[in-house]
């Protein structure tokens, strides 16, 4: 490990030697399993530090925002973990209208976001076309659009991708098909992942990703996770600790910790390493520095919320989420200075993954 961490304290290479590199390191799986059974150790350490350098030669020192705007909570689904759960019949339920979201969506423009994120339980009350003239509205405004509304018609991502949404957000959450099926009752792994791979073949930039302390998951489990992500090419890796829910059935199971979902960050830059991955607000959820600690493992993107506050507290995945008092500009202001703190840089562009930005470019439809 010491020696890769000093083959990375220089300047940026070319994509294929950055590549071959974090592909070199996860090589030797042995010690890859050990260190993720030991996430406070000195070789997880090493390994966040490297991953941190490999993260600054391929994409630099920007930490781009992605504006959220949570615009249900309803769900249809039942995942054993999630507070939007069917089930669920305590928390308060909303919609926002079209033109809710699109103010929202307004917001984040006038604060600088180059991205929003619409995101929601899976709610087949926002039809197809109705989300399409959504995309439509905020495309309008100069913002790039991701989607994360799950697993939905290929006919419907298509339409999506024609409005103009460039990228969409739907985490595989576990690569363990036995543990996902437990977690996921009327779900398959399989029919998840042909899913993301439609969404490849639909050009969007793909977001999928795990949760880290899941009950039953394994170092083998959670190391199959970097390999689904890097088998998929994502451009997009979100990874959050598991937060259990009261009103689910994992109410009493224990959480993630920070030191091992940071090191799967870590690993997901090395495998990935022109991926956009988030300091995810989970993590700061269970630790006031979790999203900065994450910054230092290798990632360069933060999601601040662009909710209504009316709203906010009932989109309730996991509990106690930070941030759900605040108006959007207070959120801008906080983050941005966390960001700075860390002596790292704001980004001013939209944020687009490298390698898809360049392919696109070079078939003129970027």
């Amino acid at each position: 490990m010491e020696a890769f961490h000093e083959r990375h304290d220089g300047d940026r290479s070319d994509s294929a030697s950055l590549i071959a590199d974090g592909a070199e390191f996860l090589a030797d799986r042995p010690a890859i399993l050990r260190t993720i059974a030991a996430p406070g150790g000195e070789d997880a350490q090493q390994l966040r530090m490297s991953a941190n350098l490999l993260r600054r030669r391929a994409v630099g020192d920007a930490v781009h925002l992605r504006g959220l705007i949570e615009f249900s909570n309803h769900c249809r689904n039942n995942c054993c973990y999630c507070g939007l759960r069917r089930d669920n019949r305590r928390l308060a339920r909303y919609r926002m209208t079209p033109a809710e979201i699109v103010s929202a969506a307004e917001r984040g423009a006038a604060l600088g976001y180059r991205t929003v994120v619409l995101q929601s339980g899976e709610d087949p009350a926002f039809t197809g076309p109705m989300l399409a003239e959504i995309i439509r509205e905020i495309k309008r405004l100069g913002l790039v659009v991701t989607l994360s509304v799950g697993e939905r018609e290929p006919r419907e991502y298509e339409l999506w991708r024609s409005a103009g949404a460039e990228r969409y957000l739907m985490r595989h959450e576990t690569a363990d098909p036995e543990l996902y099926g437990r977690l996921h009752p009327g779900q398959t792994l399989a029919k998840r992942i042909a899913l993301l791979k439609v969404l490849k073949q639909l050009d969007y930039q793909v977001g999928t990703g795990f949760m880290v302390g899941l009950p039953g998951q394994t170092p083998e489990t959670l190391l199959a996770d970097i390999d689904l992500a890097r088998e998929l090419a994502a451009e997009m890796v979100g990874i959050g600790p598991f937060i259990p829910h009261p009103a689910t059935p994992l109410a009493d199971s224990p959480g993630g910790i920070v030191d091992q979902t940071c090191l799967m960050v870590a690993l997901a830059r090395l495998a990935l390493p022109y991926a956009l991955i988030p300091a995810t607000t989970a993590l700061g959820s269970i630790d006031p520095q979790g999203r900065e600690l994450a910054l230092e493992s290798g990632a360069n993107v933060m999601m601040p919320n662009l909710t209504p506050r009316l709203h906010r507290a009932d989109y309730q995945i996991y509990p106690n989420k930070i941030c759900l008092n605040e108006e959007a500009d207070h959120c801008r202001g906080c983050i941005t200075g966390r960001i700075l703190g860390l002596g790292r840089i704001v980004a001013d562009d939209p944020g687009h993954h490298p390698l898809w930005l360049e392919r696109n470019q070079a078939l003129g439809q970027a």
